[in-house]
């Protein structure tokens, strides 16, 4: 049974302007390795501890290994060097739950 995965990505944006040519880019890529976009931004608060995150985006793929694949593609390393100037950035792919019964 194949298990979802996510690629949860923090970013502290420092040129909004050039960071626009990465959004466009990473999203051709998202769409082309047929993910989809969970969260894109939107309003977060911090719960518990002393995390302060800047911008959130989670991307779930069909696996980590399609995820592991998006990644390294020739697409997104467009994007990421688009990025390398505008942003800081963190990001980690975690393993999903498999479907569960009747879903």
């Amino acid at each position: 049974m194949t298990r979802p995965a996510y690629i949860i990505f923090e970013a502290d944006v420092t040129d909004p302007e050039g960071y626009e040519e990465y959004r466009g880019l990473a999203g051709a890529a998202v769409e082309q390795y047929g993910a989809r976009y969970v969260v894109r931004g939107g309003r977060s608060q911090v719960l518990e501890g002393q995390w302060r995150p800047g911008r959130m985006v989670i991307v779930e793929y069909e696996s980590f290994e399609k995820a592991l694949a998006f990644y390294e593609s020739p697409e997104y390393r467009r994007a990421r060097e688009a990025r390398a100037t505008t942003a800081r950035v963190n990001m980690v792919v975690v393993e999903g739950l498999p479907p569960q019964p009747g879903e």
